[in-house]
């Protein structure tokens, strides 16, 4: 049967190209007012798409911007077969700054073998995979190997607001044995491009920190050396975060952590990855970070702090000689497996009011977190997966970690009790979130056959 839907997506796949070319060109910037009509109309986009693989749809209106979930039904294949719940996302980030794109952002271009648009990789290439998949199995046998959900949202761009409690709410109607996700990349490594099965994420702790002193901005040369200056204050103690090994020094941030297995330090170790070009790659010199472990282990499955931005004070032309009344600074941890965002948020802020701060008066604000997530690797969707990669691409997947976060992954967990299968078709030089945006060409092709492969394989594993 599977042979029958990838030849199907070999003949078609010039009209996959046009319709993902017409999504692309829909700019559904989530985080920017101006543009709400049109992040509506990309909903509607995705609806009629989705129907039109067969699924019955609803656009769920929020105060933020719409979730569109299409099911197929219940009678899509036997009954023994797992309900597959796909999530994705059809915001984007801004185009800006516009002026650096060698073609418009929302004019899908391509050339050098890739499709160039705002989105292309992020994350409506990759969705699009997937509603390829669906509809080249509608077309060829009238039906899915397995029953499908599809949640597409409207605001991952944007902190995902409106989700989590969708998710909640309509916990029943979403209920399935195992998620898709498409948001994440292939494993670059120096045998060549392999599809990576993603099986942790890290968690996120974020808050913005302010220390106040003055009513006002003072006169540094009436009240300069005679009053703590609440800039170099936050300066000290943001330093003080960190030790000579480059470990935070909160209290009891270790606590809870789960060891690398010797196992998964051997296999990262013969992955073959190339510290040097990834430095080098953003301009990096040199490797930095927690001592005793190496790149990859620190961003797979350390947690790490970073102040991601600071401010106060005069920053304008010239000279102003004053004491600021305040200083600020964004602070965020990545959480490692086992690490609690309320655990470690409490430890921060007792960490931080037990500095000696000379007078000054902390504000602290928690915008947000999410937990660390690590699934099984010995599972029979795993293995499935597994079976569709090689079938697809000729070759194995490499089971890989990821440094950054996807909050919703563990929001299934927790809501639905579901693990989630992470696999991206994404590279490294794909400028997400940044001008150029690129999917190449042969990466779509492999999603859409991997996608149908996989739903094949799914409904398969069950029969095992």
């Amino acid at each position: 049967m599977l042979d029958a839907v990838l030849q199907h997506l070999t003949d078609d796949s010039p009209h996959a190209l046009d319709r993902l070319c017409q999504f692309l060109s829909i700019p559904s910037v989530s985080t920017d007012p101006a543009y709400a009509a049109d992040v509506a109309r990309a909903a509607q986009w995705v609806a009629d798409t989705l129907r039109d693989c067969g699924l019955d749809v609803a656009v769920h209106r929020t105060a933020g911007h719409p979730i569109v979930v299409g099911r197929s039904p219940d009678h899509a294949a036997s009954a023994n077969s797992p309900r597959v719940l796909f999530y994705g996302h059809y915001d984007v980030q801004p185009p800006d700054p516009v002026e650096l794109w060698t073609t418009p952002p929302f004019e899908p271009t391509v050339r050098d073998g890739a499709l160039f648009a705002r989105g292309a990789s992020d994350d409506k290439g990759q969705i699009a995979c997937f509603f390829e998949a669906l509809r080249a199995w509608k077309r060829v046998h009238g039906r899915l190997p397995v029953p499908v959900t599809a949640l597409i949202e409207g605001e991952e761009e944007c902190g995902s607001i409106q989700l989590q409690p969708f998710v909640r709410a309509h916990r029943d109607a979403l209920r399935a044995d195992i998620v898709v996700v498409s948001d994440t990349g292939m494993w670059e490594g120096p045998d060549g491009r392999s599809v990576a099965i993603t099986y942790g994420l890290r968690g996120l702790l974020y808050f913005d920190v302010q220390l106040h002193h003055a009513d006002r901005d003072v006169h540094s040369g009436v009240y300069g050396g005679v009053a703590a200056n609440p800039a170099t204050t936050l300066a000290a103690v943001l330093g003080r975060l960190f030790d000579d090994r480059h470990r935070v020094t909160i209290p009891g941030f270790y606590d809870d952590l789960l060891p690398i297995s010797p196992d998964e330090r051997r296999r990262w170790g013969e992955l073959g990855f190339d510290e040097a070009l990834f430095l080098r790659s953003v301009g990096f010199t040199q490797p930095f970070g927690e001592s005793g472990y190496s790149t990859l282990e620190r961003r797979w499955a350390r947690p790490s702090c970073d102040v991601n931005g600071l401010y106060g004070g005069y920053g304008g032309p010239g000279a102003k000689t004053i004491i600021p009344s305040f200083a600020g600074a964004k602070v965020s941890f990545r959480l490692a497996p086992n690490q609690s965002p309320a655990k470690i948020a409490e430890a921060f802020k007792r960490w931080l009011h037990s500095q000696d701060v000379y007078g000054c008066r902390w504000k602290i604000t928690e915008l947000g977190g999410a937990d660390p997530v690590v699934v099984s690797t010995d599972s029979p969707y795993v293995a499935a997966a597994t079976r569709a990669i090689q079938r697809t691409s000729g070759r194995p997947p490499v089971l890989i970690r990821e440094g950054a976060t996807i909050p919703i992954v563990a929001d299934f967990k927790k809501t639905l009790g579901v693990d989630s299968l992470l696999i991206g078709f994404g590279l490294s030089d794909d400028r997400i979130h940044a001008p150029n945006e690129k999917f190449n060409l042969d990466c779509f092709a492999l999603g859409c056959r991997t996608h149908a492969a996989l739903l094949e394989e799914l409904g398969a594993a069950a029969n095992r």
